[in-house]
């Protein structure tokens, strides 16, 4: 099988150093399980000045190195490749944040996933000019039979594949989303995912 698996706050705890972030820039205080919008620069109150600062801080080398990983994801990952399925990780970030990203993985013993930088959100405003290593045509080429994602903002990314099965990581900002179908699950951490994918 072919499995998509997005990066941020599904094999890593992004949001949660965001708001650590948020406090060391500009004194804001918002507990992870408050970050309510996957828009972050709604969620700390940011206007456009401080989102774009707070967002190239989120994205500097040493800070993409420093993320938790999830529990459980390199090692449910590892597990999907042992028995013969193709992992892509389709990333948001734009390609200047390849490096330490792929670095990432292979630090967390990811070396055989594949990654990719889709531009997904338009996000390229904080980083001028950013390149992404995955165009949109190319990417609407690909085949997935199953997608773990915690973005709403991203389900529009799965629409031309009508089987396609999408786990969706139970996070604060997605908890009221409504599914565009029956093919959505939401999983609550990655050994959930893993007994609904073996």
């Amino acid at each position: 099988m072919k499995i998509y698996v997005d990066y941020d706050d599904c094999l890593c705890e992004t949001a949660r150093s965001f708001s650590e972030i948020a406090v060391e820039m500009f004194d804001k205080h918002v507990p992870y399980e408050q970050i309510k919008y996957f828009e972050l620069n709604k969620s700390f109150d940011l206007d456009d000045d401080q989102y774009e600062r707070f967002m190239k801080r989120g994205h500097e080398p040493e800070v993409l190195l420093s993320y938790e990983e999830t529990p459980g994801a390199s090692k449910t990952i590892n597990e999907w490749i042992s028995n013969g399925h193709e992992v892509s990780i389709i990333t948001g970030r734009p390609f200047s944040a390849y490096e330490p990203s792929r670095q990432w993985l292979d630090e967390h013993g990811l070396k055989d996933v594949k990654l990719y930088c889709l531009n997904k959100y338009g996000r390229d405003s904080f980083i001028k000019n950013s390149d992404f290593s995955l165009e949109l045509e190319d990417y609407y080429k690909m085949e997935f039979d199953f997608a773990v994602e915690d973005s709403y903002k991203a389900f529009k990314f799965f629409e031309h594949l009508p089987d396609l099965k999408v786990l969706v990581f139970d996070r604060p900002w997605n908890r009221e989303c409504v599914f565009p179908n029956g093919n959505y699950t939401r999983c609550m951490d990655w050994d959930s995912i893993r007994k609904i994918l073996l």
